[in-house]
């Protein structure tokens, strides 16, 4: 017995009998690689029909809001046609409707808050993304600046009602003007706060996918950090740095609740930036339910679909903007 346990040929034998018995037949593992690779084609076919369905939901989406907004906007395009859009009088008393004040209006806010918000946007995105991209003090400005986008904007009304219009007021009355406090220049103002983290976050996340080698290079070369933004970190990012820009406009052009409560809301066409005005989102949120003839509702929607057709063409002028930016 102890003989044939330590003879080596048996052990040989043995070694050999399980190392043939472990060794799959080819038969076997070309249909285990073909189960499987059916199993991966299943579920990436799977996985790619859903992405499509999905991306089809959201076409069908917008074009429903759109298709929505045009079919209870006929009435008043019937009425008003074209001159709806260059008409001066909002008059629903007597069936008098021009959205020209609230088209003005919307722009005027719109833009002058994004020229207020763009230097302190693209200012704490490269205090984050270049001069202090991590640490205690980075986490912290960077929630602060989060925390800004998520303040509901009826709170950011209230903020201007009662700390912005008073200083606003104060302000007219040094440079002559006069002192309403109320107007486009406090919306504009309060769209410039609510609008900096869109930007900002997005500019800080471009700045920090800069590649080090570029900017070490220039280091190298005996560039000044000063230097090395101008010359690499903004001409790199600048494509991401006008997206950030894109969203703030969006946001700023369909904000209601903050603007409604300091602008001042009326229908006349302002005759500067510290008159008072309307929006054509905080006209629609003002008279909605007040809207008692069919075509004084519908008047409403056509400006809501005006407003809808106003942020399409933006947005297709901005991505133009990016692509040649990128193909640069």
């Amino acid at each position: 017995m102890e003989t044939s346990v330590n003879n080596p040929e048996v052990t040989r034998s043995t070694t050999t009998l399980r190392v043939t018995s472990s060794i799959k037949p080819p038969e076997m593992v070309k249909a285990n690689r073909l189960k499987r690779s059916y199993r991966q084609i299943r579920t990436e076919n799977i996985f790619r029909k859903t992405l499509i369905v999905m991306a089809l939901a959201m076409l069908v989406l917008v074009v429903g809001v759109m298709l929505t907004l045009v079919v209870q906007s006929i009435p008043s395009i019937k009425l008003l046609g074209v001159k709806y859009l260059w008409g001066k009088v909002w008059d629903p008393v007597q069936d008098i409707y021009g959205a020209y004040p609230f088209l003005l209006g919307t722009l005027l806010t719109s833009f002058l808050a994004l020229i207020i918000s763009i230097p302190f946007s693209f200012s704490v995105a490269i205090f984050l993304g270049e001069y202090y991209p991590r640490g205690w003090f980075s986490n912290l400005l960077k929630n602060v600046v989060e925390l800004i986008a998520a303040i509901p904007s009826v709170i950011y009304g209230f903020w201007g009602l009662f700390v912005l219009v008073p200083l606003v007021r104060n302000f007219e009355n040094k440079i002559g003007v006069q002192p309403m406090g109320i107007g486009i220049f406090t919306a504009s103002l309060i769209l410039s706060v609510m609008v900096i983290p869109y930007a900002a976050s997005m500019g800080r996340e471009m700045i920090r996918m800069v590649p080090s080698p570029l900017k070490e290079g220039a280091y190298s070369l005996g560039a000044t950090r000063w230097e090395v933004i101008r010359t690499v970190v903004l001409p790199y990012t600048k494509s991401g740095l006008f997206a950030g820009v894109l969203l703030s406009l969006g946001r700023a052009l369909g904000e209601t609740m903050a603007v409604t409560m300091v602008i001042g809301n009326t229908s006349l066409i302002p005759k500067n930036i510290f008159s008072p005005g309307n929006t054509m989102a905080s006209v629609i949120a003002n008279e909605f339910t007040e809207a008692a003839s069919p075509v004084y509702l519908s008047a409403l929607i056509e400006l809501g679909l005006v407003l809808f057709l106003v942020t399409v063409v933006i947005n297709m002028i901005g991505k133009r903007i990016i692509k040649r930016f990128t193909n640069e």
